[in-house]
């Protein structure tokens, strides 16, 4: 019997357990879901809507209990609530635009032929949901995915193990069937070994890069569709016609939130060399700023990161770059609750380069690097010196230039003026080891179902 458990970074307690079930209840709840879905999928789309609705709203009653279970599951204060502002605004958008995502596309309605693409739904979508904003990564596919007309199975991780339980349990209370929408606590393994069976027709996935391949790996030959959003390493750029106090509070809140465990926070920022000296001064005074703290205290504004391992990595990073050159902003001294473990100090980094780690390797933890630039096309060539490419903030008052820099950031999304913050009317994508495909917007429905083509002759006299 094998034991899936969630470590609390609070205090190292063993928060929650599940058993993992074995390859043949899993298959046989797949199956189970398989054969749902068939009529999940003839029932009018109006009416999955309604359903799909009914269960967001049914989450969201939960609220109160969720803020407590994820402060204690992963380590965010309890102060910033739930995650249900963003659940709500993608939910909303992704069924007001699910008649047109879903429709088909008209080319030909004569008295000789119709012709026209239909969109169908895969089948079973697999989602599997990493835990560092738990709630809102796993609704980007759940909610288009049911209202498409696919089944859904969701394995969550083992940081955040209650929260597949929670969405499940919300949505079949307000109506979604049982065997549609299931829940299923699965080890690494029994994963592997049901893909490699193609047991699902669609698989999304968000977490490491080395997960993805793990999923690549287990899929090939089976040319089961996927999903990836893998690792990033965001940057932003600050121009010389920025505003500055916008820019560091932004900036400096996206490289922090959520102890940095954000896919698209800020994790390396270059300033142009007259704001360069002001930038660094503000960077260094917010980030010391932050209370780090048990989450469960409103007055913590930072909390423990989700895993002592983590946390490890960035303290390699830090260490690994002051020992380089680079130097350190942030006094240790201001945060005594810094244990060594996951409770881990901000830090703030200058004099760094692109031959430290930290520059380089995604940190996802609360630590950015700070380098000044000369000009856009400087910038420009630091932007792109990544294996990521998730998302870019540019800081400027003029948006044509930002749009022509954009056009040449190897990223997946161009803000200006804002970082970290998912639009749930555009396509939420990456490309490079950042993964492939994408979610949201009308693109999130065409990537979870398939086109079909119709060519109807018409008899004539």
């Amino acid at each position: 019997m094998t034991m899936i458990q969630c470590i609390s970074p609070v205090d190292g307690s063993v928060y929650a357990e599940r058993e993992a079930v074995s390859a043949a209840t899993a298959s046989a709840a797949v199956a189970r879901a398989r054969a749902a879905q068939k009529g999940w999928a003839e029932r009018p789309l109006e009416e999955r809507l309604s359903l799909v609705q009914a269960g967001v709203k049914a989450l969201n009653a939960m609220s109160d209990e969720v803020v407590q279970e994820l402060a204690w599951m992963m380590g965010r204060p309890v102060r910033y609530g739930g995650e249900f502002g963003g659940v709500n605004e993608r939910a909303d958008y992704m069924a007001s635009v699910a008649a047109e995502g879903l429709a088909p596309i008209a080319l030909e309605d004569s008295g000789n032929f119709r012709r026209y693409i239909a969109r169908e739904p895969h089948g079973v979508v697999f989602v599997i949901a990493p835990w560092n904003y738990p709630y809102l990564t796993a609704i980007n596919t759940i909610v288009p995915a049911l209202i498409a007309g696919n089944a859904v199975i969701i394995k969550h991780a083992s940081q955040t193990l209650l929260v597949g339980e929670r969405i499940v349990t919300a949505f079949v209370s307000a109506g979604i069937p049982e065997d549609l929408f299931q829940n299923i606590f699965l080890d690494h393994a029994t994963s592997s070994e049901l893909i490699a069976a193609k047991s699902f027709d669609f698989i999304n996935f968000t977490g490491s890069v080395e997960g993805g391949r793990q999923i690549e790996r287990a899929a090939a030959g089976t040319f089961t569709p996927l999903g990836l959003e893998l690792g990033g390493k965001d940057p932003g750029y600050v121009m010389e016609d920025a505003d500055l106090d916008a820019a560091v509070a932004t900036l400096m809140d996206a490289a922090m939130f959520n102890a940095g465990q954000c896919c698209c926070g800020i994790e390396r920022i270059y300033v142009t060399a007259s704001l360069y000296d002001a930038f660094v001064e503000k960077a260094a005074t917010f980030a010391s700023a932050y209370k780090l703290g048990n989450p469960l205290d409103e007055a913590t504004t930072l909390g423990p990161m989700a895993n002592r391992r983590f946390a490890a990595v960035v303290r390699r990073q830090i260490e690994e770059a002051i020992a380089a050159g680079a130097t350190p902003l942030v006094d240790p001294k201001l945060f005594p609750q810094d244990d060594g473990g996951a409770y881990l100090a901000p830090q703030v980094l200058v004099n760094v380069d692109h031959s430290m780690s930290v520059m380089r390797e995604e940190s996802f933890g609360p630590v950015v690097g700070i380098m000044k630039v000369a000009s856009d096309e400087e910038a420009l060539s630091l932007m792109n010196d990544s294996e990521y490419g998730l998302t870019a903030s540019l800081w400027t008052a003029d948006p044509d230039r930002a749009a022509a820099l954009g056009a040449r950031i190897e990223t997946g999304t161009v803000f200006m003026n804002r970082a970290d913050y998912l639009d749930p009317g555009l396509c939420w994508t990456g490309c490079k080891n950042t993964g492939r495909g994408g979610s949201l917007s009308v693109i999130g429905y065409h990537n979870l179902t398939r086109p079909k083509s119709y060519h109807l002759k018409k008899v004539t006299q």
